[in-house]
């Protein structure tokens, strides 16, 4: 067994392992650890034995007992050095349903191990696992041939798995793939050679030694702005250099923005530094002293990344809320967060055969190919040119969870070319001309809750004091600007983002935008709020109990979704989501609809301005 002793700082390489179900991952694994000096004598003396031999498989059990308890599978980290170079071994469960949990892992790994039982060949699971790894850009594959014990060391068993591999891997872009025969379980051809006279390539464990990993290509400086320090007459900023070097002089450009500067200091814990390279943490002092805040990019001023705010991507989702085209997340990329929205889902990947599906939205574990649009333009990279700047996880704003994570592959071209156009008459001059100020009422309720009614109400006594105003009903709207969408909850968060649009077009053109709609989901209203200027949107929650509503049913809605004849009914079927915080709540079953007008018209009158 060699025993690693620690001899000052070592390589680190990152490392992935793939395979399926009873392939020998874990006895695998186990070896490799047995084998680098990783394990404690008296862990491997506590191991149960099959044959007289340690039944190494046992070393990483703890997440195979995970499994068989239904726990939520993490990825599982091991430590080992061999040689020069330490190893971080991400330990990924292998089902379908953890697909999350190795795009994790493989989003920053070197090198995959992937494991092929040489009874069973190439699987289905093969095929998915090596998918995942080319999407992910790793390029580097030991293919690990394990059990040849069982096939009797067969040379031709070998040589038809592997090219029946490399055949696929060609395909779908793995080209760097070197084959190894071994059995874990014995330990052939994992630290020595084993009893397969015909096979002389180099062992497992010598392979990872000298495997020559991807050299990263020259880059220009990136640094992605963690904070900004100020301190008496010092203001900094502060981040770790991702690629490239900074010394004093150089000329950077900051990003998004595109202002230029140049770096007068460098600041580490050991004091001032004439040089810093990619991988170091440190502290830029800029001159001039110009605007920089976190999220934002310090890059070389001559060779400065993309700045977009559209992009084509992969995105693998990792929630069980379903995505939702229109509905608003943060995006983070590096140390940036906005605002962002899938605009559009051109195809869900079959991940098994590489098929391309029609998609309207994305379940847990889905990878799809999607249009982003981000409310503020960050600095990027494609994912296949620069993993930090290319790739980022969208997370939810109601819950804060990680809803997924993308790849970006480029920007889209309208992003660059489409420029907010300079306007001489500015909203506040259309407001002035009105003598009113710009406001939208969102009354929001189940079906039959009275929104239309004391909407209609409150327009008439508007119009009637001189003032200007626009009413967007949700069924005449369905008529004409939205009679393509449908009740899923995809199409409902697309109508409501186009009636947000809408409403705040009008609310630029001075009027008092009144919105009656269902817009059964808080994200949505909450979208809707954030899309008008601060002040200007007021959520009237028109509040009748299913009961009473259900009770009114003027149109007969509720009757057809009871006997199934309408589905994605909201109240039924589909949920609706209670404002937490209304600006307005009417109780519709106590209160006349002039009575409920009249509370509308005070909250008005106290918001109006001219």
């Amino acid at each position: 067994m060699a025993h690693a002793t620690d001899t000052g700082p070592r390589e680190i390489v990152r490392l992935i392992t793939c395979g399926s179900v009873d392939d020998g991952k874990s006895t695998l694994i186990g070896r490799l650890l047995h084998e680098a000096g990783a394990v404690p004598a008296d862990q491997t003396a506590a191991l149960p034995l099959i044959d007289g031999e340690p039944d190494l498989s046992f070393l990483v059990d703890g997440l195979a007992a995970e499994r068989e308890q239904g726990i939520t599978i993490d990825v599982a980290y091991r430590f080992f050095d061999i040689g020069e170079r330490r190893f971080i071994l991400a330990d990924t469960p292998g089902h379908e349903q953890y697909t999350r949990n190795m795009v994790t892992a493989a989003s920053t790994a070197d090198l995959a191990i992937v494991l092929i039982d040489a009874r069973k060949g190439v699987l289905t699971q093969t095929r998915r696992h090596s998918r995942l790894l080319a999407l992910l850009g790793v390029r580097r594959v030991v293919l690990a041939v394990n059990k040849m014990d069982l096939v009797e060391g067969s040379r031709d068993r070998f040589d038809a798995i592997v090219d029946d591999y490399r055949a696929f891997a060609a395909a779908i872009g793995l080209t760097d793939v070197n084959a190894i025969p071994v059995s874990a379980k014995r330990g052939d051809n994992v630290m020595t050679a084993g009893a397969m006279p015909w096979y002389a390539g180099p062992t497992l464990m010598a392979h990872l030694q000298t495997v020559r990993l991807a050299e990263a290509a020259p880059a220009p400086l990136r640094m992605a702005v963690q904070g900004v320090t100020r301190q008496a007459d010092f203001r900094g900023v502060a981040g770790r250099i991702e690629s490239g070097t900074a010394r004093p002089g150089d000329a950077v450009r900051i990003l998004p923005s595109g202002v230029c500067a140049a770096i007068d200091r460098i600041v580490s814990l050991d004091g001032d530094l004439e040089q810093a390279r990619a991988g170091q943490s440190v502290t830029l002092s800029l001159t001039p002293d110009v605007d920089v805040s976190r999220g934002d990019l310090i890059a070389a001023a001559d060779a400065p990344p993309e700045v977009a705010d559209q992009f084509d991507a992969h995105v693998v989702w990792m929630s069980d809320r379903p995505l939702l085209p229109g509905r608003a997340y943060w995006l983070k990329l590096g140390a940036a967060t906005v605002p962002a929205r899938i605009s559009d889902i051109r195809h869900k990947v079959n991940v098994d055969t590489g098929e391309e599906l029609a998609a309207q939205t994305l379940t847990l574990n889905d990878i799809g190919r999607c249009t982003l649009a981000l409310d503020a333009p960050v600095a990027f990279e494609p994912y296949a040119v620069n993993r930090d700047l290319g790739g980022f996880i969208l997370i939810d704003r109601m819950t804060n969870e990680t809803a997924g994570a993308g790849m970006i592959r480029f920007a889209l071209r309208r992003s660059a070319n489409v420029r907010p156009q300079a306007l001489s008459v500015s909203r506040a001059d259309r407001a002035a001309l009105k003598r009113q100020s710009p406001l939208v009422l969102w009354f929001t309720g189940l079906s039959g809750a009275g929104k239309s009614t004391i909407a209609n109400r409150v327009e008439q006594r508007l119009n009637a004091e001189g003032l200007h105003t626009v009413l967007l009903d949700g069924d005449n709207v369905r008529h004409g600007l939205n009679r393509d969408l449908g009740f899923t909850d995809a199409d409902r968060v697309e109508n409501i983002r186009r009636v947000a649009e809408v409403s705040r077009l009008m609310t630029d053109a001075g009027l008092i935008v009144l919105v009656s709609f269902i817009s059964p989901f808080r994200d949505e209203r909450r979208m809707a709020r954030e899309r008008m200027e601060p002040g200007e949107f007021v959520e009237i929650f028109v509040d009748a109990s299913l009961e009473v509503a259900e009770a009114r049913d003027v149109k007969g809605l509720y009757a057809k979704a009871r006997a199934g004849k309408l589905a994605n009914f909201t109240g039924i079927d589909s949920a609706y989501e209670t404002p937490e915080a209304p600006d307005l709540r009417i109780d519709s079953a106590a209160s006349t609809p002039d009575e409920a007008a009249e509370q509308v018209m005070a909250l008005i009158h106290a918001r109006q301005k001219c």
